[in-house]
Order: structure tokens, then sequence, then C-alpha cells
């Protein structure tokens, strides 16, 4: 699944971004793109279940791949 992240992306929201998407599915592979502003999650976890995650670090995002 793919989330399209609507606010910047530094450097250092790559391991907070990491932790919140591990706090939902410890198992999950996360794969940051600070330059296309995505977060990829390898989960067999459904889409929504990672938005509570992302809103708690203040990151806006939508679905863009499921």
């Amino acid at each position: 699944m793919k989330f399209s992240v609507k606010n910047e992306i530094r450097s250092d929201d790559v391991s907070t971004i990491e932790h919140a998407m591990k706090s939902v599915d410890a198992d999950a592979k996360v794969n940051v793109d600070i330059d296309a502003h995505t977060v990829s999650v390898d989960s067999w976890l459904m889409p929504e279940e990672f938005l509570v995650a992302f809103d708690d670090e203040n990151l806006d995002v939508i679905i863009v791949e499921g």
C-alpha cells in the first residue's frame, strides 16, 4: 500500500514515521520516499488501519494504492 503525504517530510521524520507504522503492525516493511512525499507499507492489514498512526504524527495523508 502507498500513502501520499501532504506535509513536508524531512530526513529526521523517517524514523518517526517508520516507528508509527510499526506501532500498527510490528512486522510491516516501511519505505519512506522523502522526494516523492510517499510512504509505502508492506503489511497484511488494511490501509485504513494505518491512518490513525499518521494522524497521531500530525501527517496529512491520502491512500494512493491499496
